[in-house]
């Protein structure tokens, strides 16, 4: 191999920082790339190995634990808690103070139970993706997988009828991952116009209509997004996490305080609501795009999966926290519960206006984190088409800049904190965390060499139904509502 040959490869197959907002990749990542465990050493062994030829077979198993091992030495691994903390920051947002909305929609005891069911089968697909994603990174010989790729992968080694649809089952992921974090921004929006709006009118009754305060706080994002690297926002992402903590604990002491019977309540509510709780549940979940980008920079990845594992923990303690929000906070407010439990906070107790500020600060925060990923997806399609370098670096900001009016329009026209949740999880987080990847562990586990019994095909295949349901009523109901408003 020719000096400058391996230079380029060498160039290529540096290892990046990342965050672990998921980043889905639009370029296929190759054996090679994905298998450059340590920086400029890893990359070398790779070259080596790819000039000697493909691994046996039997080797397989080996050349993926030494990658594993080379980890520990990688500049940006994470240690067990670190990755815990990961997998909570990724899964609790806004979803978890829209949850006593949900069990409104569905009934007391109803949304408890739903809650936890939903909970079990989230957490099962989670599962079932890092087990795929382990099995084909073996069959490939690669040390890991984004969401997408494992996807590509498994159409790629799977039936010989269904390969055509490789890359493009990658694409669906990856726009419904986009179309996802691109929901949360207009979740974001409305979230924090309805609080600051509340504070203020609490005060100034003659304050403007909120529909402003969105055009104002779309504004002030735009230079804040401008922020190209997620390094360099880790410090407001500490703080987001911080003002989220104690805000939670400071909600809590306020609804636990003079509970009514839970008699009081209706244990079921409505068929006709019924999707409109599980739509803002499953938003809830809405951590699964970030479970591979987690397991992927562990020093010890085999503590991630498990019964005992960090992804089980990390989710435990997040059912129980939806579940708690939910049942106790609609038990407190019963058919007067807002879109968000903050709204019911009250508003003239400064302590309860510093919690609805501070989750205003920390969902505004938490932005410029979730917008990362469609500018990550979308910008690279655009940016190959420009020729002109001075066009390319201020088109960025253009594109930035007109992706956040993008979400300010589509939150002006949705003014309504649940339903929009609702219509995001419905659409978006079903896809994600239910349908997609029991189809990706059938098709991953019926290619050569692998098998499935029957039995696991009639659990996935019910778990994709009972996804697909949620998907079409959850839909259908939250749009059905959002044209009521109209």
């Amino acid at each position: 191999m020719a000096k400058s040959d391996k230079a380029a490869l060498l160039k290529n197959l540096a290892v990046e920082e990342d965050d672990f907002v998921p980043e889905p990749v639009v370029a296929r990542v190759t054996p090679l790339r994905a298998a450059a465990p340590s920086g400029i050493q890893g990359a070398e062994a790779a070259i080596e190995n790819m000039a000697a030829g493909p691994p046996k077979a039997e080797e397989d198993d080996a050349n993926i634990q030494i990658a594993m091992d080379n980890r520990q030495v990688m500049p940006h691994s994470t240690t067990n808690m670190q990755s815990l903390m990961h997998l909570l920051k990724g899964n609790i947002g806004t979803g978890i103070l829209a949850m006593p909305v949900a069990f409104l929609s569905s009934g007391l005891w109803t949304g408890f139970a739903g809650v936890l069911i939903i909970g079990i089968i989230a957490v099962h697909c989670m599962h079932m993706l890092v087990d795929c994603s382990h099995n084909l990174c073996r069959r490939k010989g690669i040390q890991s997988l984004d969401y997408g790729n494992v996807s590509e992968a498994a159409f790629d080694r799977g039936p010989e009828r269904l390969r055509k649809l490789a890359v493009p089952s990658r694409i669906m992921i990856n726009i419904f991952l986009a179309i996802t974090q691109f929901g949360f921004c207009m979740v974001y929006i409305v979230f924090v116009s309805d609080n600051i709006k509340q504070v203020i009118h609490a005060f100034h009754s003659d304050d403007p209509d909120h529909r402003l305060y969105m055009v104002i706080i779309a504004l002030v994002l735009i230079p804040y997004v401008f922020i190209k690297e997620l390094s360099s926002l880790s410090i407001f992402s500490g703080f987001a996490n911080i003002l989220m903590f104690v805000g939670l604990i400071i909600v809590f002491q306020y609804i636990l305080q003079d509970l009514p019977d839970t008699g009081s309540r209706p244990v079921f509510n409505s068929t006709a609501t019924l999707p409109l709780f599980f739509g803002t549940a499953v938003y809830a979940f809405e951590g699964i795009g970030v479970v591979l980008p987690i397991e992927n920079k562990m020093i010890h990845p085999e503590d991630f999966g498990g019964w005992t594992g960090v992804l089980n923990l990390g989710m435990v303690i997040t059912t129980v926290l939806y579940t708690a929000v939910g049942f106790y906070g609609n038990l407190r407010f019963g058919d007067a519960v807002k879109g968000s439990i903050t709204l019911n906070l009250p508003v003239k107790e400064w302590l309860y206006v510093l919690v609805k500020v501070m989750f205003s600060v920390a969902v505004f925060i938490t932005y410029a984190l979730q917008f990362y990923v469609p500018v990550n997806i979308y910008w690279p399609l655009i940016e190959e088409r420009i020729r002109n370098q001075r066009l390319k670096f201020y088109g960025q900001y253009i594109f930035r800049a007109v992706l956040v009016l993008l979400t300010l329009c589509i939150a002006v026209l949705v003014p309504h904190l649940d339903l929009l949740i609702s219509l995001v999880g419905a659409f978006a987080s079903s896809c994600l965390a239910l349908i997609f990847p029991p189809i990706i562990e059938i098709v991953t586990y019926t290619g050569e060499n692998e098998s499935i019994s029957i039995g696991c095909i009639i659990k996935d295949v019910l778990i994709c139904v009972f996804g697909f349901l949620g998907f079409v009523t959850g839909t259908f109901v939250t749009i059905k509502e959002i044209a009521a408003t109209f």
